[in-house]
């Protein structure tokens, strides 16, 4: 599982890399749906989540989202048997995913300007750019790999609801 996150990293490297790369016709690289982008760019973890949840296809088809998309290093991170837990409890696993995702396109540009935003969970992320961009406690640490139905921007840590 650790592998997803590394996939969520390389997404943007390719993302990146495909950019840079000047194709000799000229074309832009053909952009795929969110889940698609996630499995391009080996987020392993972050994909093997999205299917236990039942998300992988809202996020294929529907749109546009913008997802905090935990690096595999970030799920790795987490307290031991969290994950295992997670995936064996999918309610509780789309709580967590869903408070990654909020609805619209909200590119880097725009992000930099946000102090909060909602997430499709219902509860709200506080945004910081005074120094680099913090949702919530996770840096960011990728911004804009672009999607046909979204944006992902990677961040360092997984982002856990507050249960009331």
């Amino acid at each position: 599982m650790n592998g997803t996150l590394s996939r969520l990293a390389a997404i943007g490297t390719i993302a990146a890399g495909a950019a840079l790369s000047g194709c000799d016709d000229a074309t832009e690289p053909e952009l795929q749906n969110l889940v698609q982008t996630a499995v391009a760019a080996e987020f392993n973890t972050l994909v093997t989540a999205l299917q236990a949840a039942g998300l992988d296809q809202t996020l294929a088809t529907d749109g546009p989202f913008t997802v905090f998309a935990p690096s595999d290093a970030a799920f790795a991170a987490l307290p031991a048997g969290t994950l295992d837990a997670l995936l064996q409890d999918p309610d509780a696993l789309r709580d967590v995913l869903l408070y990654h995702v909020v609805s619209g396109e909200v590119l880097a540009s725009q992000v930099v300007n946000l102090t909060t935003a909602t997430t499709l969970q219902g509860g709200t992320v506080s945004i910081d750019a005074s120094s680099g961009v913090k949702v919530n406690d996770a840096t960011v640490i990728q911004t804009d790999v672009l999607a046909t139905n979204g944006v992902i921007h990677v961040i360092d840590k997984v982002l856990i609801p507050n249960s009331n």
